[in-house]
């Protein structure tokens, strides 16, 4: 039996993390895993007190903020499972979810990472991912299956390959990582997942999903108030994907389309919004990505701003 390692990381949400740690031990089933929580940097250290609380969960201390990406690789780093399940602190697990997501790691050895059906936990009828799309290297613009879609059984048989898998929960083997690396801790937050998916697929595996597993997100439907960390990471990363992974000429393409289109159009948004604060931050993003390698861990923002 393939021993599964399940990877969270905590930042300042303890009562949320502890929820998932209760959650995994209420639900699950599969007998071989081992559970790691990464606590990453929060403003209170809850190790010591959950050491007491959850004797037999593993976790591990970071005094620095390393993202979601340096997080979940800390995680890793740390794991002995030959699966590692990746997911967010706020996701409830539900009855199967390891054993089925194990059971197609198992016997398709082309699938390299898993996700199952996430849902929205504040109402469990509504689909958040069944699925990605590719991106299109010209706008560096994909869509998520099923998103916002209620759930009548419509995805239950779907169980195949997708653009990405969705990093609130995905499952991925040891091999794969060792072929084709961790995530890139530059990216910090926003689209690492979808930048590790790519070195995934051109590393010769196949990403999946598996309808009929399931785990419930407490992300809200909508994305949330904007914030400068987000708009900077949002803006800086989108053009840090395409520099990883696009072709020179496709590159060249959505380099004009992003500065004669989306900035323009972010710019009138900032306005409107009231928000022209934004609009340094938008050429901050940009001009990172001008003046950096597309390797360097400067990130050009301070990460312990992050929400």
């Amino acid at each position: 039996m393939n021993k599964v390692s399940i990877v969270t990381i905590n930042y300042n949400q303890d009562k949320i993390t502890e929820e998932l740690l209760v959650s995994i031990a209420e639900t699950n089933t599969y007998a071989n895993i081992e559970t790691i929580v990464v606590d990453n940097g929060s403003t209170h250290n809850p190790v010591p007190e959950w050491t007491t609380k959850f004797p037999d969960v593993k976790f591990i201390r970071s005094e620095s903020n390393l993202g979601f990406s340096g997080g979940n690789n800390l995680g890793i780093a740390d794991a002995t499972g030959d699966y590692y399940f990746l997911v967010n602190n706020d996701t409830e697990f539900t009855p199967g979810l390891v054993q089925k997501l194990v059971d197609i790691l198992d016997t398709h050895p082309h699938v390299g990472i898993i996700s199952p059906k996430l849902m929205y936990h504040f109402n469990k009828n509504i689909i958040q991912y069944v699925g990605f799309t590719q991106v299109d290297y010209y706008t560096c613009r994909n869509r998520a299956v099923g998103k916002n879609e209620t759930d009548k059984g419509q995805y239950d048989n779907l169980l195949g390959q997708t653009g990405y898998c969705h990093g609130g929960a995905m499952m991925v083997k040891r091999e794969t990582c060792a072929k084709a690396g961790l995530m890139a801790d530059n990216f910090f937050i926003y689209y690492e997942e979808v930048d590790w998916g790519e070195r995934i697929n051109k590393s010769g595996y196949q990403a999946w999903v598996r309808g009929d597993a399931v785990i419930y997100h407490k992300e809200s439907m909508t994305v949330g108030k904007k914030s400068a960390f987000k708009e900077y990471f949002m803006n800086r990363n989108r053009i840090l994907f395409i520099r990883h992974n696009a072709p020179a000429f496709k590159a060249l393409v959505f380099y004009f389309y992003f500065m004669l289109m989306v900035v323009p159009r972010n710019i009138v948004n900032y306005i409107k919004e009231g928000k022209t604060e934004f609009i340094s931050i938008l050429f901050r993003a940009i001009w990172w990505n001008v003046t950096h390698s597309k390797h360097s861990t400067e990130l050009g923002f301070t990460p312990n701003k992050v929400k």
